[in-house]
C-alpha cells in the first residue's frame, strides 16, 4: 500500500494542477442563461467524464508510454517542465485568461449541451497538466493496491471540482478578484516546488 506521504503528494499536486476553485468562475461563465439544475447536470456530467479520462491514464498510462517507446524518467522530466510552465502561468496570472480564452471559443464553436464534454471535462478539468500529473503519479504507485488508491485520490479531487462547480457563484463572491489572485499564486509557488522535484526524481532514473 501507498505510505501517507505519498498520498497527500499525490492528492496536492492533482488539487494544485485541477485547481477547482480557479475552475469557478469560468464554469460561471460558460453556462450563463443556464439554470441551476441544468448546471448541475453539466457539472455532474462534466465531472464524471473527466473522473474516466483521468482514470484512464492512472491505469494505463505507463503502458501507452512503453509503446511508444518513452521511459517513465523521460516522461517525469517532461511532464515536470510542462507543470512548472504551467505554474509560471499562475504565479504571473496568465493561466486565467488563457483558460477563459478557451472556454469562449467553445461556446462558440460546440453547442451549449456538449460543454460537460468540451470544454469542462476536456481540457479545464482532466487537462494536459492533469493527464502529465497523473501519468507521473502512476509511476510510484506500482502495484494493482497502490494504483486503486490513486484512483481513490483522482475521485476525491475530482469530487472537490463538483463541489467547487456546484456553489460556483458563492466562491467566485467568498474570493473575490484579490482573492482568487493570491490563491492562485500560493497554489503557483507549491506547484513550482512539486514539478522540480519530478524533474530531479526523473533524473536520478535516468542517470
Amino acid at each position: 500500500m501507498a505510505g501517507y506521504e505519498q498520498l497527500v503528494n499525490a492528492f496536492t499536486t492533482l488539487v494544485v494542477t485541477i485547481d477547482p476553485p480557479g475552475l469557478a468562475p469560468i464554469f460561471l461563465g460558460l453556462t450563463h442563461g443556464m439554470t441551476s439544475l441544468e448546471r448541475r447536470r453539466t457539472a455532474l456530467r462534466g465531472t464524471l467524464i473527466a473522473f474516466g479520462i483521468l482514470t484512464v491514464f492512472a491505469i494505463a498510462g505507463e503502458a501507452i508510454l512503453n509503446t511508444m517507446g518513452i521511459s517513465i524518467g523521460a516522461f517525469r522530466i517532461a511532464g515536470g517542465l510542462l507543470l512548472f510552465a504551467i505554474s509560471f502561468e499562475m504565479i504571473f496570472d496568465r493561466r486565467e485568461a488563457r483558460k477563459q480564452k478557451t472556454s469562449e471559443t467553445a461556446v462558440v464553436e460546440d453547442h451549449v449541451h456538449n460543454l460537460s464534454v468540451f470544454p469542462l471535462a476536456l481540457p479545464l478539468i482532466a487537462g494536459p497538466g492533469a493527464i502529465s500529473a497523473t501519468i507521473l503519479l502512476a509511476g510510484s504507485f506500482h502495484t494493482p493496491v497502490d494504483r486503486i488508491e490513486l484512483i481513490g485520490v483522482i475521485g476525491i479531487c475530482i469530487i472537490l471540482v463538483l463541489v467547487s462547480l456546484t456553489v460556483a457563484s458563492r466562491i467566485d463572491r467568498f474570493l473575490g478578484r484579490s482573492g482568487r489572485a493570491i490563491l492562485t499564486r500560493l497554489l503557483g509557488v507549491l506547484l513550482a516546488a512539486l514539478s522540480v522535484q519530478f524533474v530531479i526524481d526523473g533524473l536520478k532514473s535516468v542517470l
